[in-house]
């Protein structure tokens, strides 16, 4: 475990640093009552290094800010790009509503503790307007939940990998793991 400490402290690559102590937590090598700290710079670099391998096309510039509790992630989006590297063809109208490259904004609020979490989605900004209702459900089905289709969103999920709890804060994300 203090090797694996070692080479991950000694990764210059931020996004690797990341996927290094994922790894960790996820093959169950993480030592119980240990902690995994996630910086906003390394999660910001894992995220312009993973979302490529997840959506080829449709994002651009994406990033992550942290707060007391909290998380952001905005993005210029191309809903139109991300249907189509899905394989989906979007009705005419749809198409004229959502067509280009748009400045996503997501901002929601993390409780995490005994192994279990709920990720409650405080406000969806498209090129500055407030998204809620029929439209925000949407645009989950039609484009989130493709990608993502265990995700959770208001309301409790188990964490895995022996993961305790997460705290978010301005400064850093913890993973915590069980005793």
């Amino acid at each position: 475990m203090i090797a694996a400490s070692l080479a991950i402290s000694k990764t210059t690559d931020p996004a690797s640093t990341v996927r290094a102590k994922l790894d960790l937590i996820q093959a169950g090598k993480a030592r119980p009552g240990s902690v995994f700290t996630f910086t906003p710079s390394e999660l910001n670099a894992y995220a312009r290094s993973e979302i490529p391998t997840i959506v080829p096309e449709g994002v651009r510039e994406p990033r992550v800010e942290l707060g007391p509790g909290t998380a952001t992630a905005a993005a210029l989006i191309d809903f139109l790009k991300l249907r189509h590297g899905q394989g989906e063809q979007t009705p005419w109208l749809i198409a004229k509503l959502i067509e280009g490259e748009k400045f996503v904004k997501v901002n929601a609020r993390i409780q995490s503790a005994n192994g279990k979490a709920i990720v409650y989605l405080q406000r969806v900004e498209i090129s500055g307007l407030a998204v809620s209702g029929s439209t925000l459900d949407f645009l989950i089905r039609s484009f989130f939940l493709p990608l993502y289709p265990n995700a959770k969103i208001n309301e409790p999920f188990e964490l895995q990998d022996r993961v305790d709890r997460i705290e978010v804060a301005p400064t850093q994300a913890r993973v915590v793991i069980r005793r």
